[in-house]
This record gives structure tokens, C-alpha cells and sequence, in this order.
């Protein structure tokens, strides 16, 4: 591209300058012919009046006074009636310019000069023609160089950019290079770059979602599966087989969930259910895990409530926060119902030593870990809240206790219901 530009620029240059340049030529060669021929013819009728002059005066006329007064360093003849023809000068060689006058007296002048010193201005005039053109020309490369430069090198970098777009680095550049047509290539290519950045982020978090989210009932169902595998009671396999069917319907759920999400974080499927059921199904599934770990795990709160939301995603915003609590919390970890205003409430809490001061307030950011866990669970849980119009907030660093806060069907009832003992 660079080559063909500064081959473009050039051709048209040289095309101007032999167009103007050889016109001007002929003009001025034109001009210094019709000077030359005027210069003689002056000079003819200054010295025919200079003799007309000495005539009258009766003053001798020799050709040592007439080149003396008429100053010319030109060839002349001058003839007078009865005399002699007087020269004046050398006589030139080859092709001349010839001046002619007549006097009053009927002498005749004849001055001529050399056609070559009109050939050497016409001469001279060319090379200052050349001399121009050829400064003419420099400037036209260099200028062409550099819109050449100018133009090429943003293609180069789009190009470059849109090689980089599509080997997986989906970084915006960000310049601009004052053309507009290539300003608006560079604007599209950043703005395609800003979305691949945008899908690429969502598609590593839904995978780290999935990982995340599915370790935990896959654990679950190989326990049960593993129950199964060594029980010898028919009964008993029926009621872990069971129990295996109901992970896995709390796998698909996840699974589900997880693409929803993944489309649009704030799609929900909220409904009415019964809380209870959702705490005594996550109670069940960790037991085994805290017996495992020489811990407890107990309810206790308000019974018989009825929250909106999806059951699916509440039971796995309860379970991020058992498991959180199970790896980085000690003692027995303690689930609390209970009703504030129109909201219900589980609260999660445990012995532990509680959240970091320095976390405290990033605790619900992706990647924010106060041990080597993935820093994953607790965003998950707080998108999860928020898709169904809860709310996932750390109420408290030591000890530590997080609260799930859903809306509340309300139902009418004669009495207050009773709290659940602690189990």
C-alpha cells in the first residue's frame, strides 16, 4: 500500500510539472525571444538618432563616438548617403537578431545579436524550471511518505488488533489516529472487543459457578450411592436410593439454575414455600459431612413460614453458607429462623473465629478468600438471593453470622407459633 501511494502521488506530480513546466518553457522562451527582438530594435533607433543628431550639428560621425554615446555592445552597420557603411562591434556568427531603423537624414541602422544568448537564458530558465521541478519532486516523496506512513501503519494496528481479537485477547487498544473512516474501524473493533471481553467473563463464571456449585451435591449423591453400594437391607437401599433420586433432582435444579443465571442473573422463578422444608433437607444432606467432622449442626427459630423464592436457589444459597461454615468455621453451626417486619430470615452461624476484619466488607466479591478456597461460594450465594429479591448481607465478623433475608407469605393465625427447640 505504502509503495503504490507514493507511486500515485508521484505520477501526478510529474504529470503536473511536465504539463506547467513545458508550458512555462514555451512562454518564457516566447518572452526572451520578444525581449531580445525589442533590445535591438531600441538600440537601432537610439543610434540612428544619435547620427541624425551629429548630422544636423555638423558634427563628424566615426564609429569610435557612436559606440561611445550609444553605449551598445552590439553588432552594427550603420549606411549614409555618401559615405561609407560604418560597423560598430564584432559581427556574430550563425543565427542573429537583427534590429533595424531608419534616420531622418536616410541613414539606416542594422544591429544584430546572437541568437545563442537567447538560447542560454531560455537555457537558464530551464534549469531554474529543473531546479524547481525537482524540489517539486522531494517534496511530493516526502509527503507521500508520510501519508503513506500515516494511512498504512493504523491498518497495520487494526489489523494486528483484529488478529489479537481472534487468538483470544479481547483487550480494547483504545487509539485513534485522527482519520475518521479508520476511527471508525478502530471504535467498532474496541467495541467488538469490550463484548468478546463480556462473554469470555461470563463464560469463565458460569464454568467456576458450575464447578462450584456442583461439587457439593456430586459428593453428596457418590456418599449416598456409596450407602447403597455396601447396604445388604432391601429397605435400606430403597430409602438411600430415594434420597439419591431427590440429589438428583437438586442436581438438575443446580444445573438449571446455573444456565439461567449464566443468560440473565436477574431471571427468577419465585413462589411461595414452605422454608421448613428447604432447612430440613439441607440439615439432612450436612449432618453426615459434620459427624464426619466431630461437629453439630442445629435448627432452632420460628416454624411453619412461608417464604418467595426459588426453593431450588435457597437451598443452594443455605448450602454455600453450612459448607463455608463447615471449612472455615468451627463448633456447632446453627441455622435460626426467624420473621423481621414483612421478610423471613436464616440466619447462619457458627463458633468459629469469625471474618477477617480486612474482608468484612469484601466478603460477597468474587475471588475474596480469607483461606486458599476459591472465593466463589459466596458470590454465587449473594446472585442467587438477589435473583429472587432477597438479600445476602454479614451480619456480624465475631462470631460470625450471615443472613438470608426472603419475602414472606403471610398467613393468619389464632396464636403465635412456637420456636424450635435447639437440637
Amino acid at each position: 500500500m505504502r509503495r503504490r501511494l507514493i507511486n500515485s502521488t508521484l505520477a501526478v506530480v510529474l504529470v503536473v510539472i511536465a504539463v506547467f513546466g513545458g508550458s512555462l518553457l514555451i512562454v518564457e522562451t516566447r518572452t526572451v525571444s520578444s525581449s531580445a527582438q525589442e533590445r535591438v530594435d531600441t538600440e537601432a533607433v537610439r543610434i540612428a538618432s544619435i547620427i541624425d543628431s551629429r548630422l544636423i550639428g555638423g558634427e563628424p560621425v566615426n564609429p569610435d563616438i557612436l559606440a561611445d554615446q550609444s553605449g551598445g555592445r552590439r553588432y552594427a552597420i550603420i549606411r549614409i548617403p555618401g559615405r561609407d557603411p560604418i560597423e560598430i562591434g564584432s559581427r556574430p556568427g550563425g543565427s542573429v537578431i537583427r534590429g533595424f531603423a531608419e534616420g531622418e537624414r536616410g541613414e539606416t541602422v542594422v544591429v544584430e545579436e546572437a541568437r545563442s544568448v537567447v538560447m542560454t537564458e531560455v537555457r537558464r530558465t530551464l534549469l531554474i524550471i529543473l531546479a524547481v521541478a525537482l524540489l517539486c519532486v522531494v517534496a511530493a516523496v516526502l509527503l507521500a511518505v508520510r501519508q503513506a506512513n500515516k494511512l498504512a501503519s493504523p491498518l497495520t494496528d487494526l489489523a494486528e488488533t483484529a488478529e489479537r481479537l481472534g487468538s483470544g485477547d479481547p483487550r480494547p487498544r483504545h487509539k485513534r489516529y485522527g482519520v475518521p473512516e479508520l476511527d471508525r474501524v478502530a471504535d467498532v473493533l474496541d467495541a467488538s472487543a469490550e463484548r468478546i471481553a463480556r462473554m469470555l467473563t461470563a463464560e469463565r463464571r458460569l464454568a467456576a459457578d458450575a464447578s462450584h456449585q456442583l461439587r457439593t451435591p456430586l459428593t453428596a449423591l457418590s456418599m449416598r450411592l456409596e450407602e447403597v453400594a455396601v447396604a445388604d437391607d432391601l429397605e435400606t437401599v430403597r430409602e438411600e436410593a430415594t434420597i439419591a433420586l431427590t440429589q438428583v433432582e437438586r442436581l438438575t435444579d443446580v444445573v438449571e439454575r446455573l444456565l439461567t443465571n449464566s443468560r440473565d442473573p436477574r431471571t427468577g422463578s419465585a413462589v411461595a414455600f414452605d422454608l421448613d422444608e428447604v432447612v430440613k433437607q439441607q440439615l439432612e444432606e450436612w449432618r453426615p459431612a459434620y459427624r464426619s467432622a466431630g461437629r453439630a449442626i442445629v435448627h432452632s427459630g420460628k416454624q411453619g413460614m412461608r417464604a418467595v423464592g426459588t426453593p431450588g436457589a435457597v437451598a443452594q444459597v443455605l448450602a454455600a453458607l453450612i459448607e463455608n461454615s463447615l471449612m472455615h468455621g468451627g463448633g456447632t453451626v446453627a441455622l435460626r429462623t426467624r420473621v423481621t417486619g414483612n421478610q423471613s430470615v436464616i440466619e447462619v452461624t457458627d463458633e468459629g473465629p469469625g471474618v477477617p476484619v480486612d474482608l468484612g466488607a469484601r466478603i460477597f466479591e468474587r475471588a475474596v478468600s480469607g483461606r486458599s478456597s476459591t472465593g466463589i461460594g459466596l458470590a454465587v450465594a449473594r446472585d442467587l438471593a438477589e435473583a429472587d429479591g432477597g438479600r445476602l448481607e454479614l451480619l456480624q465478623q465475631h462470631p460470625p453470622v450471615f443472613a438470608l433475608f426472603l419475602s414472606r407469605e403471610v398467613r393468619s393465625r389464632t396464636e403465635p407459633e412456637p420456636e424450635r427447640p435447639v437440637r
